[in-house]
């Protein structure tokens, strides 16, 4: 018997209709199991382990990997084979309910290094040569860190249930548990489908990442990134500009999830900043070529586009977030809940929003002025800011499946470039808090969008992500020091080249001597993005319902600019194949779409943290480079 409810078309139903039928059709019940001590502690476990793969990949790329679709396939491998072996498993199935909350948990943790381990915290070190204390560096990561989870409480009514965007990777981690914990004829089907693909995904993170990573043999490896085409034109494009193609499937499976219209934009947007602006700014001298290059200067605008966007259409929708928070003013008072709301028993109580937000953003408060000598108006200012641009992260993430992490800490540090313009501390801190708490908002999200697909409970799963963050904490802190701070030299090194927080560091330097230090055009520039953000915006929440299919997103756009061009070609190309294959075969792309694209991502994110591991010990003995 598993727990996975019989779905139903939520979207087309009006919005004041979506919450009843959601509890009728598609939630499996207050006695379903679901947070179990064996879910909890796995996730703890398995996000631990990731959390350290995260950390290191990081400091060398200045990306992550993905966690959660990976820690459901570990931990259903695990339980199937126990429950093969052991009688007590068999008697007591591991469900797919308590797979999704394993999961939320081990995402809290896997990801605990996007909270600052590899952007503020080193980028401390290089502007001022400070190394954090253990603890130090632990209260400062939970309290952001739970900020960000107690955020996301009453965003999570109005950008799932009532928007219902689809937050990519949280529908990839439902159809993977779907597939993995259903038996039936079409779920057999799906689950060949994207086990197949989890294959053809490793093999490919193994052609690249461990061929490429073997002496000898590493010229036989698919390259990270190809030029468009032979030929010296091809390859500065690719070299200079980031315009070619991925070597990764991740990308491309995300694009197939993610749907036509937002990744056409931002295809659109990564021709603009990278083909045309890009250019321009190398040709006059304001960007040097390459992604790092011309991203210090393309980010100002793509981001100004996406927090004036975001900020407006969540204003727009003021009814809804009225109810979104549930009463927020009588719960102040002491009252309960709306005592009509049919998810009362269901949904994480405002009053947790509110207690728990007190209570981080205080300590967020306090420890930033006891620790880095942030004024007590301005940590107070960092975590209302905090709020706002936790919406904008996490309406990004929810349409493009990325989250704009660095992004929101740079609009932070630009607003302290204003009120604090020479205190590089204050800088790299306060806009720690922004991105770490605005990440951990985003991942709950994420989870809570597989959770509403399932039917599971909101409240158990924002348990669960709060003892992922207590588990981040423990494993990937010593991680830091062992990995840092036992030979802080080679920080910023071709070693340990630690892109984030050297773009970071940049920033904090560029404003210790105010807004006019940003790069020549850039102020402009960023009254030009916000301009188009809510000119688009204004149109796509006013306009004719007719014109929506046809506007761009404003968040496709302003995403393809604080990421390489090639992720966006790489996330064209999936929606573009997924919307010829849905043309030309409806019925087969509904069977197999998902399944294949969360297999995709699934197979080369969980080779790629395998991979590391295995090169880790080819480099003790001289095997690998």
């Amino acid at each position: 018997m598993n727990d996975i409810r019989p779905a139903v078309d939520l979207a087309a139903l009006p919005p004041d209709d979506r919450d009843r039928a959601w509890l009728e059709h598609v939630y499996a019940g207050d006695d379903a199991v679901q947070l179990t001590p064996r879910a909890v502690v796995t996730g703890m476990l398995i996000g631990g382990l990731m959390s350290v793969s995260n950390l290191y990949v990081g400091l060398k790329t200045g990306w992550g990997l993905g966690v959660t679709i990976t820690a459901c396939i570990i931990a259903y491998a695990v339980f199937t084979f126990l429950e093969r072996v052991v009688p007590a498993y068999r008697r007591r199935p591991f469900s797919a309910l308590e797979n999704y909350t394993m999961s939320s948990a081990a995402s809290a943790a896997g990801y605990m290094s996007s909270a600052g381990l590899v952007s503020a915290i080193p980028a401390l070190y290089l502007t001022t040569g400070r190394l954090l204390q253990w603890w130090e560096i632990g209260l400062w990561l939970a309290a952001l860190s739970l900020l960000g989870v107690f955020m996301a409480i009453p965003l999570k009514r109005q950008l799932i249930n009532i928007d219902q965007l689809p937050f990519p990777s949280g529908i990839a981690t439902a159809e993977t548990l779907t597939s993995m914990h259903t038996a039936g004829g079409e779920a057999v089907v799906k689950a060949r489908a994207l086990f197949a693909a989890a294959v053809l995904g490793a093999m490919v993170a193994l052609w690249r990442d461990l061929v490429g990573g073997i002496k000898g043999i590493a010229g036989w490896a698919i390259p990270a990134e190809i030029p468009f085409g032979p030929g010296s034109f091809a390859r500065d494009l690719l070299t200079k500009y980031t315009l070619g193609i991925e070597g990764s499937l991740i990308m491309v499976a995300a694009g197939a999830i993610m749907g036509l219209r937002v990744a056409a934009s931002m295809l659109v947007g990564s021709v603009f900043f990278y083909g045309v602006i890009g250019p321009i700014l190398v040709e006059q001298g304001l960007a040097q070529p390459g992604y790092r290059g011309i991203v210090s200067w393309v980010l100002w605008p793509s981001t100004a586009m996406m927090v004036a966007s975001g900020l407006l259409s969540f204003a727009l929708k003021w009814k809804t977030v009225l109810r979104a928070f549930g009463g927020l003013g009588r719960l102040v008072g002491g009252a309960a809940d709306t005592p009509d709301d049919p998810l009362a028993r269901v949904e994480v109580p405002s009053s947790w929003f509110v207690a728990g937000t007190l209570t981080a953003g205080a300590a967020c408060v306090i420890l930033g002025h006891w620790l880095f000598g942030i004024t007590w108006w301005m940590g107070i200012l960092a975590v209302l800011v905090t709020f706002f641009l936790s919406i904008v992260a996490a309406r990004a993430t929810g349409e493009t499946d990325i989250t704009p992490i660095g992004a929101m800490g740079k609009i932070t540090q630009l607003m302290y470039g204003v009120v604090a313009p020479a205190n590089i501390t204050t800088n790299l801190m306060t806009a720690s808090i922004t991105s770490g708490a605005a990440s951990h908002a985003a991942d709950l999200l994420t989870d809570l969008k597989s959770g509403y697909l399932l039917g599971g409970n909101p409240r158990k799963q924002t348990i669960s992500q709060l003892f992922g963050v207590i588990a981040g904490t423990i494993v990937s802190v010593p991680a830091y020091l062992f990995v840092v701070q036992r030979d802080p030299a080679k920080l910023g090194t071709e070693a340990l080249p630690a892109p984030s927080a050297k773009v970071w560091a940049s920033v904090a330097e560029l404003l210790a001597e105010g807004i006019d230090a940003l790069p020549a055009g850039a102020l402009a520039a960023m009254a030009v993005g916000a301009s188009i953000g809510i000119v688009l915006t204004l149109l796509e929440e006013l306009g004719p319902k007719s014109w929506r299919p046809w506007l761009p997103s404003t968040t496709g756009l302003g995403i393809a600019g604080v990421i390489p061009a090639f992720n966006s070609v790489a996330m064209f190309a999936g929606a573009l194949a997924a919307w010829l294959f849905a043309r030309s075969r409806p019925k087969a792309a509904e069977t197999y779409t998902v399944p294949v694209s969360s297999g995709l991502i699934a197979g080369e994110s969980l080779m790629g943290v395998g991979i590391i591991l295995v090169l880790e010990i080819l480099k003790a003995t001289g095997l690998a480079a």
